[in-house]
């Protein structure tokens, strides 16, 4: 059935490989991020008999999946208040920037006798989760509420960068991180175990030896799945960027003008979609839209081939620059960028098919 994700195990493995040797070999612990592919349980098999340390993901129903794992598991979105039973339930540890969630969480190990690990938020100018790095009093403040708490271990803290405001890690802001770390271990009489600096955008400081020392962990996920640190979106040495394909079926092909016809408003979407005249082209329509891709981050294999757009069922290629001879029913290849394998891999309508 089509449209299908083919997952190439051998090439995520070699990924696997290559990422747990780069990240250790600096130092750091390595939490493998999973929601890039919804925690498929094939990949998990490869992450179960790797030499990672953390299984880390945004969704509890994702973490869930693995019980009885021998890594340690993490939630890296900040928990909802509504879920602190299933969070101390299904991970060891997890992000927090909250005091009043914090205080759920202890209610929460309490009632499960467990102790839980939570790293604390630092925000250092992403302006995405964590408290805001120039606010000491409010740092010293969480960090004393949390010492209190009977079922909480302040494990460390972590900072998330790029994600949401594009702020690229350097050595200059991640060693805030480690100075605030340093300036909490002394004023409370503390070891913090883990200083998390990031995600695939900090990876490239490892060959460039930028890493601040104290930095001890990162979470990766798109480095490891398609070969590309986030900071520059530059390939890593001996990794694959085509571990994933999507295949999807032409339903239509036809000679079309490039420009509507008549008055145009919204699509679908609600937004304003800009034609160029290329006058009459070869149109391929294929069945696979929005609601299971990204098609501003699909990357047809045949490069000759470019996407026109999409709506949430059909994805529009422009056919006429390429010399094969596509016809109705032959299948379109494309490798795909984070987003578009993130949606994909979530779509109960893209089957998934595996090369071992």
């Amino acid at each position: 059935m089509y449209p299908r994700l083919v997952i190439d195990l051998k090439k995520v493995k070699n990924n696997l490989d290559k990422i747990t040797e780069m990240v250790k070999g600096s130092g750091c612990s390595l939490m493998i991020v999973t929601k890039g592919y919804c925690a498929d349980m094939e990949i998990y098999k490869l992450l179960e008999e790797s030499n990672i340390d953390y299984l880390a993901d945004s969704r509890i129903q994702n973490l869930r999946k693995y019980e009885g794992t021998k890594k340690e598991r993490v939630l890296l979105r900040l928990p909802m208040m509504s879920e602190a039973e299933e969070v101390v339930a299904h991970a060891d540890l997890s992000l927090n920037s909250e005091i009043e969630t914090i205080r759920k969480l202890n209610e929460a190990a309490i009632n499960q006798n467990k102790k839980h690990k939570i790293l604390l938020m630092i925000d250092l100018g992403d302006l995405r989760e964590g408290i805001f790095f120039k606010d000491e009093d409010e740092i010293y403040h969480v960090v004393e509420e949390i010492l209190k708490l009977s079922n909480i271990e302040l494990y460390g803290l972590g900072v998330n960068l790029t994600c949401y405001g594009a702020v690229i890690p350097k050595q200059d802001n991640l060693s805030i991180l480690v100075e605030i770390a340093v300036k909490i271990e002394k004023k409370f009489n503390i070891k913090l175990q883990m200083l998390s600096g990031g995600n695939s955008s900090s990876v490239y400081l490892i060959d460039k030896k930028e890493l601040p020392e104290g930095i001890n962990n990162l979470r990766v996920g798109e480095a490891f799945l398609l070969g590309d640190e986030t900071a520059y979106s530059q390939m890593l040495e001996g990794f694959y960027d085509d571990a994933f394909t999507l295949e999807a079926e032409i339903i239509e092909l036809k000679e079309k003008q490039s420009v509507p016809i008549g008055e145009t408003g919204v699509d679908a979407f609600g937004n304003k979609p800009v034609y160029e005249d290329l006058g009459v082209i070869k149109r391929a329509i294929i069945a696979v839209g929005r609601q299971d891709v990204d098609p501003d981050n699909l990357h047809p294999i045949d490069s000759e081939i470019s996407i026109l757009g999409a709506s949430s069922d059909h994805l529009i290629l422009n056919m006429n620059n390429t010399d094969k001879k596509y016809k109705v029913g032959d299948v379109v290849k494309f490798k795909l960028s984070y987003s578009s394998l993130l949606r994909a891999t979530t779509s109960s309508y893209v089957e998934k098919i595996y090369l071992r």
